[in-house]
């Protein structure tokens, strides 16, 4: 009964959640409600102790992330910059590569290390002038920056500084580049396969004779008489957003020391601040502001005439997509400490051969807490001595597993309720009923990629 709870709860948002039913609110409702049928006595505690505590824990670590890159997002579409490099590529590749050179850039930039979050918002208005202008749906640009943001390089790519490839480094004692021919065969079968994927949807609208689309909402407000600047000068600033996002990453350890205390004239104590935990969150919101102003001194002129209201709506852009992520991830949070929570993941246990059950509990953990980092710490943290001990037993490297661990927190976390698919459709303008059939897709084709590669390393053995 406590697992159908728990289960019922995910059904609720995820069916809330599709039918465009707001997260923030329905968040707590389900989780809560889940609390109500467990133990009723725990509600208010359940509320304030675990679904308030994680929300306002992630808005203080992440918000100035989305409010930046909301703002990159919106300069970068007001400047001229997103029509001068979609006219660019158009030019070299030609309409027919629309698709490709999206997924190729979401790539490039979660590569170098920017925040998934951040790649949505300044990739967007790139895609939709993109799209429209090679005729391609709009409602296939979700899965399109999906695969490219969400998928390969999030966690399969070898060395990829994303959080759910560093996690797995502090339980099996491995590094951010392990298995890297494993994460290599798992990167190119996402690419080839998604693309695949998405082509045959483009292909399957064109045939009916279905366009961009009308009645849009969220639309690029680039004036048509603008001119446009060099497609150099236009890419410049995202080249500095992940270039400077590397160098920061480095050099912040380096001044800050591993902790360090801020003690002002006016406070009582002073501020501890671990400083290897917010070197990322630090380093992209320095490379951000950084970008923002390359775009403010480029283009001023194009954008000072609408600064004023344009920034108005990238900060509602932005609180909107942090609350509904915020909102998810204290979901996963109370559902995580139900009891049926609990017995799901014991009963996984029982599954046998170790990368088998390594794989399917880490993606089954994350597709119920919408997190790929969420349901993956809380699996390793569960299960990795038993995970070390079996593959060990097997003679199977730690490497393997933190790749299949890495891989399977990708897979099926982007179910309705998650968090970056809801930041991504709310940012598009798009609706689940419109647009989440084909993210599901990449979802589908990235969750099998993680038995591609477990099948790979035992018929081959290769790492």
């Amino acid at each position: 009964m406590s697992v159908f709870i728990a289960l019922a709860a995910l059904a609720v948002l995820m069916l809330a959640a599709y039918r465009g039913y707001s997260v923030i609110l329905f968040a707590p409702l389900a989780a809560l409600g889940a609390v109500l049928l467990t133990d009723p006595s725990a509600v208010a505690p359940a509320f304030t102790g675990v679904f308030m505590e994680k929300m306002v824990g992630f808005i203080k670590l992440y918000f100035p992330v989305f409010l930046l890159g909301a703002v990159f997002g919106k300069l970068i579409e007001l400047s001229g910059f997103s029509r001068a490099i979609v006219a660019a590529a158009i030019g070299l590749l030609g309409t027919r590569q629309a698709i490709l050179v999206i997924v190729l850039v979401c790539a490039l930039l979660t590569y170098g290390g920017v925040s998934l979050f951040v790649v949505v918002f300044a990739v967007y208005p790139f895609a939709a002038e993109m799209f429209r202008q090679s005729d391609i749906p709009k409602r296939l640009i979700p899965a399109t920056i999906a695969l490219g943001a969400f998928s390969f390089t999030m966690d399969a790519l070898p060395g990829t500084p994303q959080i759910q490839n560093i996690i797995p480094t502090t339980f099996f004692g491995t590094n951010a580049w392990a298995a890297p021919w494993l994460g290599l065969i798992g990167s190119l079968f996402v690419l080839a396969v998604g693309m695949f994927y998405l082509q045959r949807q483009r292909h399957k609208a064109f045939k009916t004779g279905e366009g961009y689309g009308t009645e849009l909402r969220n639309e690029p407000e680039t004036p048509d008489d603008l001119p446009l600047p060099n497609p150099w000068l236009a890419v410049a600033p995202l080249v500095l957003v992940g270039v400077s996002n590397l160098l920061f990453t480095r050099w912040i350890p380096e001044f800050y020391g591993k902790t360090h205390s801020l003690q002002l004239a006016g406070m009582a104590t002073p501020v501890q601040s671990e400083v290897a935990k917010l070197t990322g969150i630090w380093s992209v919101q320095a490379a951000l502001l950084l970008g923002i102003l390359l775009v403010l001194v480029c283009g001023y002129r194009a954008i000072r005439s609408k600064l004023a209201e344009g920034t108005k709506t990238a900060v509602g852009g932005a609180l909107l997509a942090s609350m509904n992520t915020a909102s998810e991830y204290g979901f996963g949070a109370v559902i995580a400490s139900l009891p049926g929570f609990l017995v799901l993941a014991d009963a996984l246990k029982s599954i046998p051969n170790p990368l088998v059950n390594e794989a399917i509990t880490v993606t089954l953990l994350a597709g119920i807490t919408g997190s790929a980092s969420g349901g993956m710490s809380i699996a390793l943290a569960a299960m990795s001595t038993t995970f070390i001990e079996a593959a060990q037993a097997a003679q199977i490297p730690l490497e393997v597993l933190h790749r299949v661990a890495a891989m399977a927190s990708g897979g099926m976390d982007t179910l309705p309720h998650n968090g970056a698919v809801i930041t991504l459709l709310a940012v598009t303008g798009l609706t689940h009923r419109e647009a989440y059939k084909d993210i599901f897709g990449i979802t589908l084709i990235k969750t099998l990629a993680v038995f591609v590669v477990i099948a790979t390393f035992y018929a081959t053995g290769i790492v």
